[in-house]
């Protein structure tokens, strides 16, 4: 019974990974890259490259944006403040083209340059946890499977390798690649098996409401703002129609910080400005904890009066709070956060050794009986891994290319960003069933390649070098952003030339 468990265990182990390794992939990744969201907007936006406020500054040089949102009509206006990762101010609301977007330097209150990216907070982060498919949820189901997979294939993983933690401590570089990348697997697994379980089920935990509908939907009677404003406090008024303005912005954040003694604040929000029934959110910064609180004040719009205020959170939701922040780090520690970063990368790379395990152990079978598994599986692993990383660059590189205000084709720059990452993510699937034999090689040339002229290109057009990004503490997130192109390039390089050199070495055999 024992050897039959342990074989249906192997079963899902290999084809969970062999079907949703390349969504897994590329989630883990996208992941990864969250964890330093923020820096990769500055590097991305120049504009935002901006040394911290040294004084309070007032939120009144808000108000021309907010009338212009309130005459709009927008639902919504939404304010990001400056925090210790990004030093301007964010300014989202909607008209009657779509959402508008504008970024404000502290210091003086003016508004800086579009950046003419969806960079890390609006690219990368999303395609994270919804791959951008925002049709009835499909991108939330995707990851929310994935998320499940991941955490079958972490236990499935402990109970086929039944000596997984005694070969965590054996690494064997000079075996035959099949044991080397076996070995490199088994280490990678074992030493982010907490972390990538926890992960996993923590991305299940944020989005409970919307894989688990029924759990609110049936004590609510489907009604969504009652259900919110019980377990996250949320004050949610219906628009009246009927003109009404604002009170001032300084005053209720005065208020806020008051409320919290004296600390700063994350975030300001109004719901349906410009009405008479409008509401200002204003949230607080508390990057001293590991729960996400979310604690907020509420204020009457057009008087300035406090609703309510929370701090804290609702016992019944203080678990999911605490996965939830666990899982965003937004509290303030560096070294955890560069911890998370790099078992983010285990995480990349289990899933890459597991694709080479089982191309590996099924190359020469497949190859005798004239099988085409191993050359789809291949295509779609390299497609998967090196493919997506090089789209990953090109979307770099085409972002220090393109000018400001540049489109093309009825797409402006954003967008154009956008459909260079997917068309060159495409490129390599088609490219790695095209050329199986050379793939591997050729694209990790092409990845050194384009990180390299990423770090080129940054300096050609903003001047900030590696060592002037060092020099300034403010760049230093342009630095780091430098460094870590670097060393990806010098890793594809060696890549590169370990796979040509193995390349050779097998025409030989062959000749």
């Amino acid at each position: 019974m024992e050897q039959g468990f342990r074989a249906s265990m192997n079963w899902l182990h290999t084809w969970a990974g062999v079907v949703l390794g390349g969504l897994l992939f590329a989630i883990f990744w996208m992941g990864t890259l969250s964890v330093f969201d923020r820096e990769i907007d500055r590097w991305m936006a120049p504009m935002i490259r901006l040394p911290a406020a040294e004084k309070t500054f007032s939120l009144e040089v808000l108000r021309p944006m907010y009338e212009a949102a309130a005459a709009a009509k927008s639902p919504t206006f939404s304010v990001g403040l400056p925090t210790e990762r990004d030093a301007a101010i964010r300014v989202l609301w909607r008209d009657q083209s779509g959402p508008v977007y504008r970024v404000v330097d502290p210091r003086t209150g003016t508004i800086l340059p579009d950046p003419g990216t969806l960079a890390g907070t609006r690219f990368i982060f999303p395609f994270h946890y919804m791959l951008h498919i925002r049709f009835q949820d499909i991108g939330y189901w995707l990851v929310g499977l994935a998320g499940m997979a991941m955490m079958a294939l972490c236990v499935s993983g402990v109970i086929i390798h039944r000596r997984i933690f005694a070969d965590f401590f054996t690494f064997r570089p000079d075996r035959k690649p099949r044991r080397l990348i076996l070995d490199l697997h088994n280490v990678t697994g074992v030493l982010g098996l907490p972390f990538h379980f926890l992960i996993s089920l923590s991305g299940l935990v944020i989005f409970w409401a919307t894989y688990f509908p029924s759990s609110w939907q049936v004590t609510y009677d489907g009604n969504r703002p009652a259900f919110f404003a019980d377990a996250y406090g949320n004050v949610i008024p219906k628009r009246t129609g009927e003109p009404g303005g604002l009170a001032s912005f300084d005053a209720m954040a005065a208020e806020a910080r008051r409320l919290w003694d004296g600390s700063a604040l994350r975030y300001v929000f109004v719901r349906n400005p410009g009405d008479a029934k409008s509401v200002m959110q204003i949230g607080r910064l508390d990057e001293g904890i590991v729960s996400s609180t979310y604690d907020a004040a509420y204020f009457d719009g057009p008087t300035g009066a406090l609703i309510s205020h929370r701090t804290g959170t609702p016992p019944v939701m203080s678990t999911q709070r605490f996965l939830s922040g666990l899982h965003f780090i937004q509290f303030h520690h560096w070294s955890l956060r560069w911890i998370y970063f790099g078992l983010g990368l285990a995480g990349c790379v289990l899933i890459a050794t597991g694709y080479l395990f089982w191309l590996e152990s099924r190359r020469k079978k497949h190859a005798q009986l004239g099988l085409k598994g191993v050359r789809i599986v291949e295509g779609l692993a390299i497609g998967s891994v090196t493919g997506m990383l090089i789209a990953t660059a090109a979307f770099f590189v085409v972002n220090r290319l393109l000018p400001l205000g540049a489109s093309a084709l009825g797409q402006d720059r954003p967008a154009l960003e956008v459909w260079t990452f997917y068309l060159v993510w495409l490129a390599s699937f088609v490219h790695a069933w095209v050329r199986p034999q050379r793939a591997w090689m050729e694209q990790c040339w092409t990845l050194a390649a384009l990180a390299s002229a990423a770090v080129l290109l940054n300096w050609i057009t903003t001047g900030d070098h590696l060592l002037r990004a060092l020099s300034h503490r403010h760049l230093w997130p342009i630095a780091g952003m430098d460094i870590l192109l670097l060393t990806g390039a010098a890793i594809a390089t060696v890549a590169a030339l370990r796979l040509s050199r193995l390349s050779r070495v097998a025409q030989v055999r062959h000749a």
